[in-house]
């Protein structure tokens, strides 16, 4: 079991990383033509509009929830006055409304891709494959609140929450490049199967990241929100 934890939990985390920064950079430098989503709105629009705004709605807030939730120290935590139990409350909360509104697009989408004959004609492994990833995750991301909710009810005094602070500590760890204490917070606190298996999959999405089109996120066109209106003048017939 503790080589399992090893390579689950201290090694994958940083084959999947480097994939994820070098891999990207790399198709950015030498394909920077397929740095695209390769939208199928002209394919078919209507189930596109109906279920992308709330997948990227909900994606996005579960997206800087975990980033925020998972590598802010936990002194800072508590100078905010933000106890461990107050914070598994606002993660459930929060994880759940933003989970099923992706839940929501994603369902449409995943729909789309499947059965509607020209996008599916036109879809390449990947692109099925991606949003399967992405569905399963979701999935384990809302069962797992369920297990929260058991920790922050029923769990003894002073090891409430203790699951979420074993994933923070684990997280921050390996961000500061120490996999031997981000591997103990796992093997040293009952971590249930949903968020180890959670955890891996999430890992999975950063290693096939670069391969997808997911690097679509890194061209967000910010600009365009200060960029000055256009003047269209329409030329008349005299």
């Amino acid at each position: 079991m503790d080589y399992i934890n090893m390579l689950a939990f201290g090694v994958y985390p940083y084959i999947a990383l480097a994939v994820f920064f070098i891999g990207t950079w790399i198709r950015y430098d030498r394909e920077q033509y397929t740095w695209k989503t390769s939208s199928s709105q002209i394919l078919e629009s209507k189930q596109l509009r109906k279920g992308s705004l709330p997948f990227h709605i909900g994606i996005i807030g579960i997206f800087f929830g975990h980033l925020v939730g998972l590598l802010t120290p936990k002194p800072i935590w508590h100078m905010l006055g933000v106890t461990n139990e107050m914070k598994q409350w606002v993660a459930i909360i929060m994880g759940g409304i933003f989970g099923l509104i992706c839940l929501y697009g994603l369902a449409i989408l995943v729909n789309r891709r499947m059965n509607n004959t020209r996008v599916r004609a036109n879809s390449s492994t990947m692109d099925i494959l991606l949003l399967w990833i992405l569905l399963a995750q979701l999935v384990l991301g809302l069962v797992s609140i369920f297990y929260s909710i058991s920790h922050v009810t029923y769990g003894a005094e002073g090891e409430k929450a203790a699951v979420m602070v074993a994933l923070m500590t684990w997280a921050q760890n390996i961000v500061t490049l120490d996999p031997v204490d981000a591997v103990a917070a796992i093997a040293n606190t009952p971590v249930d199967w949903v968020f180890k298996l959670h955890v891996v999959l999430g890992m999975t999405i950063f290693l096939i990241f670069p391969f997808s089109r997911l690097v679509h996120m890194f061209s967000v066109p910010v600009q365009y929100v200060a960029r000055q209106h256009q003047v269209v003048r329409k030329k008349f017939a005299r």
